[in-house]
């Protein structure tokens, strides 16, 4: 129990009554992971189990060296009780956050400390699977420098752009399978010899909110990327949301111009083309070979042809109107898709996350103003607009919380 992974062929060894103890106790692990240290009798309330047998459990959680007491509850009247949670370092997750030009790897233990630091790769993610083995060598060097037990690693969670179906454990668009028979995923676990779970970035980021940020403890809640692209997380009475295919939330191809821009998808005129960082630099570099007075034209030609919405973003933040402008600009779509949302799921709460946030003012501004001309009234006045405190860890926290909550899952499958 001490790995927490137990084979099926082991389960059902089990007599009915072991299974069940191993079932409960998978139960109050997954339980003290999500919502923290509780008391005994929380446990009872929660799972309706007698207190000698919640204590039973703890005990025996304790001794495998999963479970520790972790201070005192609330007293309702008399001693106060003991409160049982994750003793540190018991397990761990390998975190992969993979962008188009860089991979950021960590290892985190079952209370989501990061043990390892955060380390980023420069290096290309690729259409085909060539990137696997540069990607399995960082990753292996991390988990070998970290001095972890590798017994304790329950699985490595892999988020990416692009069209992911996490069910499946296939991607769309980055790292594709083609004609082999396995699925990434498949692919990735015979490599690791671990489980291996990847996500979309944006659905990953979003169940890092839902988790540890500003979506904690909320039923309605969109969570929109905003980087080169523009993605869209959707959390629904509670739950993630992923559709059918697992590709629910490709918010930034909805046709939003009339004969615009053809858009990386094939289409013409999707929101990305005009409210994304693909269009933020492309605008810019227009408006620098067009003249335009600005801080921007002191770059060579080489940076204006790379140019990144980050430069646009400091240049706004020296004053500089004309980055100032088309941030604006930028906002004032954005903010049209985002009253569509608003007008179709009636959410309590968007947040705001990705490179262009870092915008702040310069982005939410015209947003808001945005909404509040293409969005009906009495939407718009109960949706809240919150810019993401978890930043650019949030899809490598998201990753996570993919593996956490997979592995529980399937061990609860397991003892059913």
């Amino acid at each position: 129990m001490g790995s927490l992974l137990t084979e099926s062929r082991y389960i059902e060894s089990l007599t009915t009554i072991d299974r069940k103890k191993h079932l409960q106790k998978i139960k109050i692990i997954k339980h003290l992971y999500v919502k923290g240290a509780k008391t005994n009798t929380d446990l009872c309330s929660r799972f309706n189990i007698s207190s000698p047998t919640s204590m039973g459990l703890l005990n025996e959680l304790m001794t495998e060296g999963l479970v520790e007491k972790q201070g005192r509850g609330k007293s309702v009247g008399g001693r106060k009780p003991d409160l049982y949670g994750l003793k540190d370092n018991s397990l761990f997750v390998l975190s992969i956050d993979m962008e188009r030009f860089k991979t950021r790897i960590a290892i985190f233990d079952n209370n989501n400390n990061n043990i390892s630091g955060i380390y980023t790769y420069t290096f290309q993610i690729s259409k085909d699977l060539s990137a696997i083995e540069q990607l399995y060598t960082y990753a292996s060097d991390l988990i070998e420098s970290s001095g972890i037990n590798p017994d304790k690693l329950m699985g490595i969670g892999i988020s990416m752009p692009g069209l992911v179906a996490a069910g499946a454990g296939t991607s769309y668009t980055y790292l594709r399978t083609q004609q082999q028979d396995d699925t990434l995923q498949q692919i990735l676990e015979q490599k690791f010899e671990k489980p291996v779970y990847i996500q979309n970035d944006v659905k990953s980021a979003t169940l890092a909110e839902y988790r540890f940020g500003l979506a904690h403890n909320k039923k309605d809640v969109l969570v929109i990327s905003m980087d080169w692209g523009i993605g869209l997380g959707i959390i629904m009475d509670g739950k993630l949301r992923s559709g059918t295919s697992g590709f629910a939330g490709e918010f930034g191809h909805i046709p939003l111009v009339e004969d615009g821009a053809l858009c990386s998808c094939g289409k013409r005129g999707c929101l990305e083309t005009v409210a994304s960082g693909i269009a933020l630099a492309r605008k810019a570099k227009e408006g620098i070979k067009s003249g335009q007075s600005s801080l921007l034209n002191k770059l060579s030609d080489q940076e204006i042809e790379q140019i990144e919405p980050g430069v646009i973003i400091d240049a706004a933040n020296q004053g500089d109107q004309y980055a100032i402008n088309i941030l604006a600009e930028t906002g004032i779509n954005l903010g049209k898709g985002i009253a569509i949302l608003i007008q179709l799921f009636n959410p309590e709460l968007i947040i705001l996350g990705g490179k262009i946030a870092e915008a702040e003012q310069y982005i939410t501004i015209p947003i808001q103003q945005s909404i509040n001309t293409y969005c009906m009234t009495q939407l718009r006045e109960t949706t809240s607009i919150a810019l993401s405190e978890l930043g650019k860890d949030a899809g490598i926290l998201g990753s996570v919380a993919t593996v956490m909550e997979n592995i529980f899952e399937s061990q609860i499958e397991l003892a059913r």
